[in-house]
């Protein structure tokens, strides 16, 4: 059993950066594909980014290639995702979400675990 906690959300200005954090518990998230989904308001929940359960591999979706950055580390149990050069139409809740062997899978449906989410708002 995992459950995940997002925490790092806020209001930011287009062009500004924001730090989110998953954090998890079980003694074996370690093993985890881990993985950031997001949805805006009157949208479908879509993919982010996602990251192996080593941390060498990761996978984004195109419009966040060069702006975003996940990374984990799993001796906090912690999954990050660093945004920077924010837009507007970045603008939507943010999910961490995780299971075992689906990497690098970007179908909500294949992850069994999910934060709560945390809210992220670019506007000026």
């Amino acid at each position: 059993q995992v459950q995940l906690v997002e925490s790092g959300g806020g209001l930011v200005q287009p062009g500004g950066s924001l730090r989110l954090s998953c954090a998890a518990s079980g003694r074996t998230f370690s093993r985890y594909t881990a993985c950031w989904f997001r949805q805006a308001p009157g949208k479908e929940r879509e993919f982010v980014a996602g990251i192996s359960w080593s941390g060498i591999s990761t996978y984004y979706t195109d419009s966040v290639k060069g702006r975003f950055t996940i990374s984990r580390d799993n001796a906090k149990n912690t999954v990050y995702l660093t945004m920077n050069n924010l837009k507007p139409e970045d603008t939507a809740v943010y999910y961490c979400a995780a299971d075992l062997g689906v990497f690098p899978s970007t179908t909500p449906g294949e992850y069994e675990y999910w934060g709560q989410g945390t809210q992220v708002t670019v506007s000026s």
